[in-house]
Order: structure tokens, then sequence, then C-alpha cells
């Protein structure tokens, strides 16, 4: 018997295309009876019509036609001839050898806490209520026929059981290499549901199990647990997209998530396990004590990631760009990157001492770059970032990379280049970054169309159990906030892993989407390999000990299927120790080499180091050049209707262009986006609110006001490889401009922007700043040209929109390794910009950018200021000289400020008449080149006190900085005395009362220009 699917019960459980009711379908139609009255025959004729698979699925059936049907057919029992004939023929269809006699109501059942209740089939032999006579499935006084419904109930039971395994089957799936028990799971039982082991035998609709139409419920079952509750467990039913579930439901339960694998593919599997074990055991013995952060427990990352970079390109995968941890990195260098083992045995051997000062990285933190021609013949240039110990902040540094590749190459698709991130459990499941980063996998900004996640599930922290560490069952469970599958696979099943990893892939290249793969494993020496975890896992390290290697493991099972015999494995083994002994002996003989500095691929040209003439190369334009970009990006494509307030903006830039205005800050950053566009540079701005800017300034992207519309008129500027990016980025400083930096790095020849709304939320990002930014060069001798723009001035807004912390970045600052900016003109900014893309050397750019000044009708600039091409790092005072009475050499003092204060200043100085005191402004903070400083303090005389002064208070700001470069800066000065006004030091930036700043800030104005 085939049992139809049923409506009323369940019906959650079937796919939305199978949401009909084939209950009171026979195979053919009832026979008309012309002038019935019977409303009750009527409804069913209609209702029961031929069922055709292939049709389309017809309206759902309310339950009033269960009702209707049911008292059709006791009408039939009662007198078979009361009812239409083709309705008796039918009802007598119904007959089964193996009858059932009670239909079972869905509802709970306080005695036993089951989920079903039982009620009592109709009393149709007229001695009263049917007897159970123990039966747990009902009364069988109804001999061998049942009822339709009962049919329904149990069909609906069966599809589910279908459900709970694909939405709970994970939970009983063998993922743990220890062993250790799960909890039962009583949904995936068949007695949860009222069925009994008679029901195995019985056939049901399996419509919605993929490739079939009907099968035995233990068939179904078993197909079912093969699929979801063997070395492989799927969390995939929270995804909201129909297709999307039901092609990977065919896919896995197709071929109950298993790979077929050739013998060759198995020796490579074999081969890729002996690798890794090897690799592990000697450093083990050639180094021992040595910090490596071994793979040992979970080295089936190694075939999972060379069966991942191997699918991949086949699909059409040219560019691998790869992040991860300190663990299995340095495996990961050699048997995946294929870094030379002579390499690594030569940092282990540690022989660069003298040249090493003050720079480099531990072996487990450095990235490498080659290329390599897969088993299919095709190259695929592979990348592994440089990572620090911040674990997973990496992350958006390699989708960043990844992203500029894809941009690079025109890859519009996203389908060339891909993103492997290698996580560890603990981290994955801790670390905000987690989170911020996968929010950016389908953002149009920042999407790399799919990333592969690979969690090393170690299933404990350093010391710390899950049960500490995190308050969801799996480390993955945030993934699960998109709409993506999260694999979970026993790592010392290699076979599973791989059957993984090629659905991931196929996933990842159909549907661009991320993937997450949680390989459960474990570490064989703790944290580290000087590290005794025992003293907090006992139990766990004591089935630790009790392990053979995956390696071992995975042998034994070829052994067992005569796949390969154990002379075969030897043989591998051998050889790979004998290569090892060959490149430790060559990184043993040869002189130690300083490391090479030189810049390739697409740096090539660039440089770093300390050089900091290239300051002074400029880019000059004409009024022409600049009338020209700054008109275009205030044009307006016909039929697009701005907002009233844009339109007025427009025709002001546009009066700019002509030189009938002052150029405001935003007309000259929008003029130097346009120069470099044209000149073939791309641009990518990003930051919350950029498009439009977080004080109603830029107004880049605009918006047409009937139509929704978006459009940015300074992209049209764009030539050869020139191309304008804005993104309003999404509420994340440490994600995006991680992913900018990680952009910066493989676009040496734009203009890459990251702007913080309010300069303090730059905070947020500090490991970014701290890890990547500023030490980068340093570290791992990698360059980066991007821009951070902060804003930065104290307006009476509270301690957290004052300040950019200035300080921290100046604290930052050593070898001439980031450049530190506060201009004061829409000029100095603007050829700011200009000269960070036109040079080519290349260093991060920090600048204080202002809120106040953008409107300030005394901070403009002309076209001439612009068209200059000259960045002023020190702008000396010419209107102390303008006086008939002034005199340079008869200034009493000399003020020296950077940023905002400098117009306040200037203020106070017309309003006192106070000609006898000179402002200089520093715009360039860092590198502060002492000849600059010299040179504008020139005309004064050499005892004239100098005085810094600064909004921030003491604590802060600049004056820390400029203190602890006294000894140069004294020099600089002519042994002048400096001292600095500024705010008391304070535990906050700013007070949060407008009243007091304004108090705050007349004082130090007062003492600015004080005669004592």
């Amino acid at each position: 018997m085939v049992v139809g699917r049923g409506v009323g019960i369940g019906q959650a459980s079937c796919r939305p295309s199978d949401r009909r009711s084939i209950l009171f379908r026979p195979n053919r139609a009832p026979a008309a009876a012309a002038g019935t009255a019977d409303p009750l025959v009527r409804v069913l004729r209609a209702a029961c019509v031929p069922m055709d698979r292939s049709s389309a699925p017809l309206p759902p059936f309310g339950s009033q036609n269960l009702a209707f049907a049911e008292e059709l057919y006791a009408a039939y029992l009662a007198d078979p001839d009361s009812v239409e004939p083709a309705w008796r023929e039918y009802f007598a269809g119904l007959r089964v050898d193996d009858p059932f006699a009670a239909h079972p109501q869905l509802g709970p059942n306080g005695s036993s806490g089951g989920l079903f209740t039982r009620m009592a089939a109709p009393d149709t032999s007229g001695h009263g209520a049917a007897a159970t006579n123990g039966d747990p499935r009902g009364s069988t006084d109804l001999g061998p026929t049942h009822l339709a419904s009962d049919v329904a109930v149990l069909q609906d039971r069966v599809d589910q059981i279908i459900r709970a395994f694909r939405v709970r089957g994970h939970l009983l799936a063998d993922l743990d290499p220890l062993g250790l028990p799960r909890a039962p799971q009583p949904e995936l039982e068949t007695s949860y549901y009222g069925l009994t082991d008679a029901d195995l035998e019985r056939t049901f609709s399996s419509d919605t199990i993929q490739g079939t139409g009907s099968m035995q419920l233990g068939a179904m079952l078993e197909r079912l647990r093969n699929t979801y509750c063997r070395s492989i467990g799927v969390q995939f039913m929270h995804i909201d997209d129909l297709n999307v579930k039901n092609w990977l439901t065919q896919r896995m339960e197709t071929t109950e998530n298993r790979i077929q694998l050739s013998r060759d593919e198995q020796m490579r599997i074999l081969t890729c396990l002996t690798d890794a074990v090897i690799f592990e055991d000697f450093l083990q013995k050639k180094f021992l004590g040595a910090k490596r952060f071994s793979l040992e427990g979970g080295e089936s990352l190694i075939p999972l990631l060379d069966m991942a970079i191997e699918e991949s390109a086949a699909r059409g995968v040219r560019e691998v760009v790869l992040g991860m941890a300190h663990r299995g990195r340095i495996n990961v260098l050699a048997n995946v990157m294929g870094k030379p083992a002579a390499d690594i045995f030569a940092e282990f051997e540690d022989k660069h001492a003298e040249d090493m000062r003050g720079r480099g990285d531990v072996k487990y933190h450095l990235g490498f770059s080659s290329d390599r021609t897969t088993r299919s013949g095709h190259d695929v240039h592979m990348t592994l970032c440089f990572n620090p110990s911040h674990l997973e902040f990496v992350n958006p540094v390699a989708l960043g990379r990844q992203r500029a590749k894809q941009d690079r190459y025109g890859d519009g698709s996203r389908k060339g280049g891909m993103c492997i991130l290698i996580h560890g459990d603990a981290a994955f499941a801790g670390q905000g970054v987690i989170q911020e980063s996968l929010n950016l996998s389908q953002l149009p900004g920042y999407t790399t169309g799919g990333t592969i996640h690979v969690v090393v599930n170690n299933q404990v922290g350093f010391t710390t159990s899950p049960e500490e560490g995190r308050s969801c069952t799996y480390p993955t469970d945030i993934a699960k906030f998109l709409q993506i599958p999260i694999f979970h696979v026993n790592g010392e099943d290699p076979e599973a892993v791989m059957q993984v990893v090629k659905l991931a892939t196929e996933f990842r290249e159909t549907w661009q989407r991320d993937v997450v793969i949680d390989m459960w494993c474990y570490r064989r020496y703790g944290h580290n390999e000087g590290d005794e975890p025992s003293f907090t896992q006992p139990l766990m390290y004591k089935a630790v000990r009790a392990r053979k290697s995956v390696r071992e493991g995975y042998l034994d099972r070829l052994l067992g299927m005569s796949e390969i015999t154990r002379e075969e494995a030897d043989e591998i083994a051998e050889h790979r120790r004998t290569v090892l002994e060959n490149q430790l002996a060559t990184a043993r003989a040869e002189e130690p080499t300083n490391p090479s500095d030189e810049l390739r691929g697409v740096w090539q040209g660039y440089t770093g180091g300390f050089d900091v003439d290239t300051d002074r190369i400029v880019e000059t334009a004409t009024h022409e050049e600049l009338r020209e970009v700054i008109e275009a990006a205030a044009t307006l494509p016909e039929g697009f209707v701005p907002h009233k307030k844009i339109e007025r903006l427009l025709e002001q830039r546009r009066e700019m262009a002509r030189g009938e205005r002052g150029l405001d800050w935003a007309t000259a950053e929008v003029a130097a986006f346009g120069r470099l566009l044209r000149r073939g540079h791309p641009v990518r701005l990003s930051g919350q609110d950029s498009g439009r800017g977080t004080f109603s300034q830029r107004h880049v992207q605009l918006h047409d006001q009937e139509s929704g519309d978006r459009i940015v008129p300074v992209a049209t500027l764009a030539q050869g490889n020139g191309r304008f990016d804005v993104y309003n980025s999404p509420l994340s400083e440490i994600a995006v401009l991680g992913f900018e930096y990680g952009y910066s790095m493989d676009t040496p020849d734009g203009l890459v922007l990251w702007e913080a709304q309010f300069g303090d939320f730059v905070n947020v990002a500090q490991v970014i700043i701290d890890q990547f930014i500023v030490s980068a060069e340093a570290k791992w001798n990698r360059l980066s040209g991007l821009v951070l723009l902060l804003p930065h001035g104290f307006e009476g807004q509270g301690p957290e929109h004052s300040s950019a912390r200035l300080e921290r970045f100046l604290m930052l600052a050593a070898e001439d390794n980031i450049q530190v900016c506060n201009p004061t003109t829409p000029a100095q900014y603007h050829n700011l910009l200009m000269r960070q893309v036109v040079r080519p050397w290349r260093k991060p750019l920090v600048v204080m950018t202002p809120k106040s000044l953008l409107r300030l009708p005394a901070a403009t600039s002309t076209l001439d200021e612009l068209g200059s091409g000259v960045f002023q790092r020190i702008i000396p005072d010419t209107n102390v000289s303008d006086e008939p009475d002034s005199n340079p050499n008869a200034v009493r003092r000399v003020l020296m400020c950077s940023g905002k204060i400098y117009y306040d200043l200037v203020a106070r100085r017309e309003e006192m008449g106070a000609n006898d005191v000179a402002i200089l402004r520093l715009e360039q903070i860092y590198p502060l080149d002492p000849t600059d400083l010299t040179e504008a303090l020139a005309p004064y005389a050499p005892n004239t006190p100098v005085w810094w002064v600064q909004e921030e208070p003491e604590n802060m700001g600049a004056w820390p900085f400029l203190l602890t470069r006294h000894e140069r800066l004294g020099r600089a000065l002519g042994n002048r005395p400096i001292h600095c006004i500024a705010r008391k030091r304070a535990a906050v930036p700013a007070t949060g009362s407008h009243a007091a700043h304004a108090l705050e800030q007349a004082e130090l104005l007062e003492r600015a220009f004080a005669t004592s």
C-alpha cells in the first residue's frame, strides 16, 4: 500500500509545492450523477479529480473536507449502496491485509508525556466502544478496513520525521573523533511519532525525499540516517530560500552524503595526511621545545585545503586568498602553499638576528604567496595573509584583498577569486569581528562571491571548555544569521571531509554565498607544544593519548578495503622524510642571507622605507582642468530630479569652479577624486554614511527624489583603469577598516579611503590599527597607502564627538611608518590626497578632518592654491608682517598649533589687535621634519618663546608626542623654550556641557595671548 500524502496535520513539513491533498483523489474521477442535490457529494466530487504528478498543484483542502469524507465513509460502512458507485469502488479499494483500526489524533498526552493521544475507532458493531485489548495501535474491530483520515495522519507523521532528520539529524551525527557521547534526540525516534516496528515495512509517499516517489519507512529512515547522522551533520533548514534548500537536499540525499573516490584520489588523501603527519613529527624531533602550534589532531585540514583549491580551480577560480590564525599555519605553508621547507627550517634556526633588530615576526604569523598548477591543469595564485596573534582579525583583511583582486581584473561575477578563512572554534564563537565579517558577505560594496569558512574545531579554547566559552550548541551558530549551510564533519573521516569540501565549493559557485565547514578534531599537545593540557582537560586528554593519528586510521581503512598495501604507504612516508632531511641540510649549510625587501607583482616600482623626500612631489593643475573636473562632478543626467537643497549645493560648486566663490572642503575633495580618476587611478571611499557625508557636506552620491535612483556624477570622469566606488558601510569599524586595509594592499595605484562617522569611532578598530596598519611594513614588509579620514575638533559635542585620539596615532609613530596630518584648508586637503597617490612612496595616511570648518567662510581656498599641487607640512604666518607697525623680529611669542583651533586663534588675535603674536600651523605632525620647523621659525628672534596650543587636554593631542621628541625638537627650535597651552589633564577628551566647553575655550584663547 502506498499511503497518500495528507493534509491538516504537520503541513509545515511539506514543501510549498507539495502542499496539496491527494487523500481523496482516486485514479479516476467518480461518475457524474446528474441532478444530484446532496451538497456533500457535490463537494467531494469537485475535490476528487484524477491525480497527475506532472500537473500544477491544486489549492490545499480545508479540514472540513476530511470530516465530509469520513461521514460519507461511515455511510458506506453502514450501507454500501447508499453512496455513488464510484465512491463505493474507491472505499472498497481501501481494504488492506495489515490494517490499523484506530486513527491517531494529534495532541498532548498528559499521562505518558508523548506527542500523540489516540482515540478509539468508531463503533460499528453495535456493542459499544471498541476495545484495545492492549494493542498500542488501538482497536482492530474494524477488520480489514480503515479510515482515510488514518492514512493522512500516519503519512503526516512520516513527513514530520523526515523533516526532523533534516533539522536535527546533526545532533546525532558521529562528529567527535574522541567519541565523547552526545545527548539522545527523541524527535529522531519512530516511537516519538507513534510509529511502530510494523510500520517500518509499510510503504509511504516519499515525494519530499529527493529521487524517490515512495519507499518503505525502514529504507527511508536508513537513507536519512546515512545522510545526516554519520560523519557529517548539516544545518541548512534555517535557510529561507526554498530553491537553496532543495538544491542542498538533492545533492545530499541522493548520495547519502558520501563521495565516490577513485584509488588515485584516495592515494592523494593519504599522501596529504602523510605529509602533514611526517612534517609535524620532523619538527618535533629536530627542533625540540620550539613553539610551532602544530596541526596534530587536525591533519585533515591539509587534504581539505588541497581539495578546496583543486575543486575551485576546476570551477574557474584563479586567485585564492587564505586567512588563518597560528595553529597549523606552518604546516599549511609547507604542504599547501608550497613554501620551501628549507626556508621554514632556517626560520627555526633563527640565523638573522642582527638583521632583524626591531623588525620581523614569529614564523607562525608569516604569510606567503605562490603559484600552483592543479591536477586539472589550471594555474592558481595563492596568497596566505600575514596574521598577528589577534586570531580572527585577519578575516576582513583577507576579504578586502580578494575584493581588490576581483576589481582589478574586472571580475564582476566574483567567480574568479575566492577566500578561504580558517578559524578556531573558541575564536569563531567568541570574537565579535566574526559577526562583523560575516555581515559583509552579501553587501554590494564588500561581497567577494562567497567565502569558504573552515573551523578547526579543537573542542577547547586555550584551557576553556565549550560550556565556559559559548552559550550555543556549536561554535558556528553565529553563522546561522546568514542564509548559508553549516557542515559539521568528523575530522577523522577524511572521505567525509572530502564530501563536505566538494559540496561547499559547488554551493559557493552556484549561489555566490559563504559556506561553513566545522571540522571536529582535537589538539594533541594542547595550546602549544610546551603546554600541559591535562591540567584542565584530564578526561579529554586521556582520550587523546589513546588515539592514533588520522593518517593511521585512514590507512587502516584503506588496507582493510585492499585499496593500498602497507609497502606503498611506507614508501610515501619514507620519501617525505628524505625530502625534509635534505631541506634541513640545505638550511643548515647555507650562509644566512638578508630577508628580501624586494617588492614584486603589482607593487613593483613602489617604495616603503624611510624616505620622506617624496613628500615634495607635486601634481599641478590648471584652472581649466579644475573647472572641468568640478563641473563634471556637479552635472546631473537629463531627467534626474535632485533634492532642492542639493540643486543649490551643485550650483555653488559650479560657482567655485568658475572662481566666483571660495572652494569649500567637499568641493576640494571631489576635485581630487576627479583628477585622479582622469589619470586612471581607482578611488574607493567607504564608511558610515560616506555617500552623503556625516555632516551633509559631501553628496557625491545623489538620489532622485521621484524614482529613488542613485547616481555618482564624479564617476563619469574615470578613464583607463580608473573607477570610483563609494559605499555606505554597515555599522562596523573593525571589519570595514580591516577590509579597506586589505583592499589597499592590492591597490597600490589607487586612493583607498575609510571614513569614521566621528573620529572617536576609530577606537573600536584599534586592533586593525595596531597589528596591521602601523606595523605591517616592519613586521612583514607589506605596504599600504590606506587613508583614514577621522573627524576631529572640539565643538562642544561632548567627550565622544570631539577627539579622533590623535595622541594614539602619534604614540604608534616611529621609523616613518605612518603619516599623521591635520590640514586647515581645503587646498591642503586636496593636495594631500593627490600626493598620496602620485608619488611612489606608500604609507598609511591618518587625516584629522574637520567638522565646523566644512562650512566656515574663512576656511576656503582658491583655484590657484588647489592647482599649486603643494602640500605645506608647516604653514608660516605671513599675516603679522602685513601690519605697518609689525616686524617679525618684534614678535613677542610664537603660537604653534594644528587644525581647527588656528581659526579661533586668528579671530582672537584680530579681536585683540595682537599683531605681535605669530601663529604657525603644523599640518603634518608626523613625520616631523626639523628642517621645516627651523625654516618656519627663522624670521623670529632666537629668544622668542614658542607656545604649543591645542584644544585637547594636556595629556592628549599632539603635546605628549612633541615632548617625547623634545631633544630633536629643541634643536629645530634653535633652543627656544617651548611650553604648552591646553585644557588641564583629564580622563576624558572633552566636557559634556556646551556651556562649559565655551568657558574652557575662552580660557584657552585668553592664555594664548596673555602678556605674561
